[in-house]
């Protein structure tokens, strides 16, 4: 047990990961979450949840804000900025045992690069407001770090699955779609390798850009269709995405395609993934029966 204490803005699925991950690590683990309800569930897992709804910070908020030696910030931003910084700047240069600083980011923030190689060192080109609201708070907490002479790390995040979030409960449900838009790939990434990355980026005091990725885009219809396989299920048809009924959203996200590498978890990081493949992760969900969650 250290002296150390890590406080998370938006106990989401990645971070609720990250949580348990780093357990036995920190003297305190706390974060947020926008309900009561969900608050006390976490209490009883160990965490010390707080209430945050990103318009108001409650005086619990600003004092764990304070007393934090490592913060992880998953909150979305929106069109004002980022809600923790907006809300909790003072408190922010205000905690004096502050050490470390991680931001879970995008790599949308890459925008579209035509299915060629993207890496740490290629320079944002956002082209959805979302990316740009991103490129925005990712530069917020860098000024913020800048400041407070703290390590900030920027974990850009690829498409995420994990338990309860993959296509093989898209294919028990039979909501599986085998969208084809020729030339498409996506990056992918295992929940349990985020945690993994940003435990040792907290740990290492990281500071810089990190795409957390694994180390094969393809096809998403091709995801669907190994799904399928290993779960003995018919593989759902091939459709058109020119023609596909989708929503704005849904058809927003093929409208970027690039491959994302990540040489620097394991060259700076020392980061092995578990799941350097969908293949591995699908698998793994499957052997081991948490697909559902």
């Amino acid at each position: 047990m250290t002296g150390k204490h890590l406080f998370i803005f938006g106990l989401g699925f990645s971070s609720q990961a990250l949580a348990q991950r780093v357990k036995g690590d920190y003297a305190s683990i706390g974060g947020t979450v926008r309900t009561e309800e969900k608050a006390a569930r976490l209490r009883e897992a160990g965490i010390e949840a707080l209430v945050f709804d990103g318009e108001s910070a409650s005086d619990a908020v600003i004092a764990a804000t304070r007393r934090a030696t490592h913060i992880v910030q998953s909150i979305a931003p929106g069109t004002a900025g980022d809600p923790v910084i907006a809300l909790l700047r003072e408190a922010l240069i205000g905690a004096e045992n502050l050490e470390w600083i991680g931001y879970l980011s995008t790599v949308g923030v890459y925008g579209d690069h035509g299915g060629a190689w993207v890496d740490e060192a290629t320079p944002p080109n956002p082209q959805s407001g979302r990316s740009v609201e991103r490129v925005r708070a990712e530069t917020e907490w860098q000024i913020l770090g800048e400041e407070r002479h703290v390590p900030v790390a920027l974990f850009r995040l690829s498409g995420i699955y994990g338990p309860g979030r993959n296509a093989l409960v898209q294919i028990a449900e039979g909501t599986a779609r085998r969208l084809v838009k020729p030339g498409q790939v996506f990056n992918r990434i295992h929940v349990a390798d985020i945690a993994t990355a940003v435990a040792a980026g907290a740990a290492q005091k990281a500071s810089g850009v990190f795409n957390v990725t694994d180390d094969e885009p393809g096809p998403p219809q091709d995801v669907v269709a190994f799904a399928a396989e290993i779960a003995g299920k018919p593989v759902p048809p091939a459709i058109d995405f020119e023609t596909a009924d989708l929503s704005p959203m849904a058809r927003s996200f093929y409208g970027e395609n690039k491959r994302v590498g990540n040489k620097r978890l394991a060259g700076d990081l020392g980061v092995q993934l578990a799941y350097p493949t969908y293949r591995e992760g699908i698998t793994a969900l499957w052997n081991d029966g948490s697909w559902r969650g």
